[in-house]
């Protein structure tokens, strides 16, 4: 390890050591020279014990939450630590959080194959043509973006109930037919396969430590949610304060998500936009701003149902509840607009180079986004949608209420 000084602390102090199901025994000898030395092991009780004869160091448990482990950690830098973790610690593993404390130069990383490693290889799947996923410690709605026509999936559980949990969820949205395989604790002596129909699986006692892979049936067609923006009305609970489909699809286009992007929806509704901005990418983030807390509950229950259980909801009334979010690099007003100060707060939030978009039908709150218009600058549209109704034996064109969009985005200098 020559060649690897690094700052203060001195060559690579921090070693990252995967370990999968056969401890020690699959362990290269530069992992076993590395916990021998260690002056300081830390890890999951289980892993401490499948390594308890190498380990001469001070051993160190994860504590909950394991955040308090990180400064008892970098007290020791600089001296030998060894940080066990299942598998690769950078597939989502421990290596993560650690690289946010430690620069990359000061660890030596030695991973064994990830648990989806091991899946895949026994089914016979290629990773590159399979949604991976985790559901340890995530609530397990977040699967349901990832049930399209003829997908695989393969998802870390988080203990021996979540595939009983998954096969629930699969048989409630018409998708019994699913295959589920359970991968129990695999590449050591208590690995066991089950596979079964979701409508039917029989999972018995399942191991904590267990990978769960699902086949969707291809004619699923019917039960999987779309990729495009502008999902049908019907999918969203809601008293009619939602924003349509042929509009939510404008704004969201309007809106212009991009990856790791941040959105705030200032009077959430049902959620419709801020649910459909999730789905454009599992990167993305947003928060809701809703005072009313029917609506409130209303929108989260629609978040679950639609995949995105990660949707922020903060009670409150704009723009006092702006407080404390983090800066967005969008913003969406379908409500609130004509509040006093709820534009000038958003605006003033929102990053450089950052999009508003706001929707208006009420003649009072149009004039004002025409005023903001002519001061800001920006996109001006009007939006009308008509739909054929039958009336008295005949069918005609019945006109929804037109919505003004208008669109600004914020200068970076």
């Amino acid at each position: 390890m020559a060649g690897n000084e690094t700052g203060r602390s001195g060559a690579r102090w921090l070693s990252l050591i995967g370990l999968g199901e056969d401890g020690v025994a699959g362990l290269s000898d530069s992992a076993k020279l590395l916990l021998e030395s260690a002056e300081l092991v830390v890890g999951g009780k289980r892993h401490l014990m499948l390594v308890r004869d190498l380990v001469r160091g001070k051993q160190l448990s994860w504590p909950s939450p394991i955040s308090e482990a990180w400064p008892e950690i970098m007290a020791w830098r600089g001296r030998p630590v060894a940080v066990l973790a299942s598998g690769d610690p950078f597939f989502y593993g421990v290596g993560k959080q650690l690289v946010e404390l430690v620069p990359v130069e000061e660890m030596l990383c030695l991973p064994q194959p990830s648990a989806f490693s091991f899946a895949a290889s026994r089914l016979g799947w290629a990773l590159q043509d399979t949604a991976l996923v985790t559901l340890h410690g995530r609530p397990l709605e977040a699967i349901i973006r990832h049930l399209q026509p003829g997908a695989r999936i393969l998802a870390l559980s988080w203990n021996g109930k979540t595939p009983s949990d998954v096969a629930r969820l699969l048989a409630a949205r018409g998708l019994g037919e699913a295959r589920i395989t359970i991968l129990e604790a695999l590449g050591g002596p208590r690995e066991r396969v089950v596979s079964g129909r979701a409508s039917e699986l029989s999972c018995g006692e399942t191991d904590d430590l267990n990978t769960i892979a699902i086949e969707v049936p291809a004619g699923a067609c019917d039960v999987a949610l779309s990729l495009s923006s502008g999902l049908d009305d019907d999918l969203f609970e809601n008293d009619g304060q939602l924003t349509k489909r042929e509009i939510r699809a404008v704004t969201l286009s309007s809106l212009a998500p991009r990856a790791g992007e941040v959105l705030w929806d200032v009077g959430l509704g049902a959620g419709s936009i801020a649910i459909e901005w999730l789905l454009r990418h599992p990167s993305l983030k947003a928060f809701g701003i809703e005072e009313r807390a029917d609506r409130a509950e209303r929108a989260a229950r629609n978040a679950a149902q639609l995949g995105t259980p990660d949707l922020a909801i903060v009670r409150g009334r704009a723009p006092e509840a702006f407080s404390g979010l983090p800066s967005p690099d969008a913003v969406f007003i379908g409500g609130g607009m004509g509040d006093a100060g709820v534009f000038e707060a958003a605006w003033a939030a929102l990053k450089p180079g950052g999009r508003l978009v706001a929707n208006a039908v009420a003649l009072k709150t149009e004039m004002l986004v025409l005023d903001l218009f002519q001061r800001y600058g920006g996109d001006l549209v009007r939006l009308g949608v008509a739909r054929l109704k039958p009336v008295g034996g005949e069918t005609v064109w019945n006109p929804g209420k037109p919505v003004t969009q208008w669109r600004v985005v914020k200068p970076c200098s």
